[in-house]
């Protein structure tokens, strides 16, 4: 593997020579995840500012991503500092983190918004000359951030929808689990799993929806809450984080084939309860490639001007079930 020193040498031997970078035969390929590669080497070092969460295991991957682009990018002069902005998901955490980084006078910015409330700063932040790009999640209030990478949340809610529907057989009671509310990503994917349920299978009953705050322990008591008062019970979705909660819950309920937990992120713990059966599907979101896909595209930018052709960059999921696990 090309390390850091060797992948400085590379890089001081070809500016030296005048030599694109990119054709140096030592330099390291994108990760496997990655999708975009860097057009050129920076004549000045470029400072990235990669703000994101921490409350969950969803994020393990989105953190992996943006350390992947750092060390990707140094053999082209190129810098991705990962920015923890805490284990509550809040506006005032990404407020707080954007002036941070413009204080400290970065060149560009990736950010995980999420929700209302951050579109004045990532405002600011532009018209200060300092870029932005934001991916996984953001508000329903338009920016001037140059482009979002993320999962459609109401289409993947409707894909959720009929794969319910599917496995309900058209009625039962479902529980519905989600974030925040508040959360404009999060309520995409409640709205358009309980708008696909209602239109195509309306007998479906909705049980909810409650809060979770992305915590598993909360999805845990949830469900638990949930089939005491309604004991007949025959689906949970979680739409954000912690559905592995809702799983456990399951298992110790002895409900394992009585109930089955549907929810987001190919996470291990997750994978884990696919393959005994509480979970009965799961979608990913790529956080990996948007991480790094990310963070690579906003250094394109600051070293060449390029601009994304699109103001979404979809990233498609792939609904996982038992028997597709291995």
């Amino acid at each position: 593997m090309l390390t850091k020193f060797m992948a400085r040498a590379v890089l001081a031997c070809s500016l030296a020579a005048g030599l694109p970078l990119a054709s140096a035969a030592l330099a390291q390929d994108i990760p496997e995840g990655g999708t975009i590669t860097a057009v050129k080497a920076a004549d000045t070092e470029k400072r990235i500012a990669f703000l994101s969460f921490q409350n969950n295991p969803f994020w393990t991957p989105v953190t992996e991503g943006a350390h992947a682009a750092n060390t990707y990018l140094e053999q082209f002069n190129g810098t991705v500092d990962f920015i923890d902005l805490g284990d509550e998901l809040a506006a005032e955490a990404v407020v707080a983190g954007i002036e941070a980084a413009l204080v400290q006078q970065y060149d560009g910015i990736v950010v995980v918004p999420i929700f209302d409330g951050t579109a004045r700063i990532i405002n600011e932040a532009v018209d200060e000359g300092v870029p932005v790009i934001s991916i996984i999640a953001e508000g329903a209030q338009p920016s001037k951030r140059m482009t979002f990478i993320g999962q459609d949340g109401h289409a993947a809610g409707q894909q959720i929808g009929a794969f319910l529907a599917e496995k309900m057989e058209g009625d039962g009671k479902l529980g519905v689990i989600t974030g925040y509310f508040g959360a404009t990503q999060h309520q995409a994917r409640m709205d358009g799993a309980l708008d696909y349920l209602k239109e195509h299978a309306p007998d479906i009953e909705i049980v909810g929806p409650f809060e979770n705050r992305d915590k598993a322990v909360a999805a845990y008591s949830l469900v638990q809450d949930m089939t005491t008062a309604h004991p007949d019970l025959e689906m949970v979705y979680v739409t954000a984080g912690g559905p592995y909660g809702a799983a456990k819950a399951v298992r110790d309920l002895d409900l394992v084939g009585k109930i089955g937990v549907v929810g987001f992120d190919h996470t291990p713990e997750n994978i884990a309860y696919l393959k005994t059966g509480e979970m009965v599907g799961l979608l990913d979101q790529a956080p990996f490639q948007q991480a790094f896909d990310g963070a690579v595209m906003m250094f394109n930018h600051l070293v060449d001007g390029t601009v994304p052709d699109a103001d979404v960059v979809s990233v498609e999921g792939n609904l996982l079930t038992p028997d597709q696990v291995e």
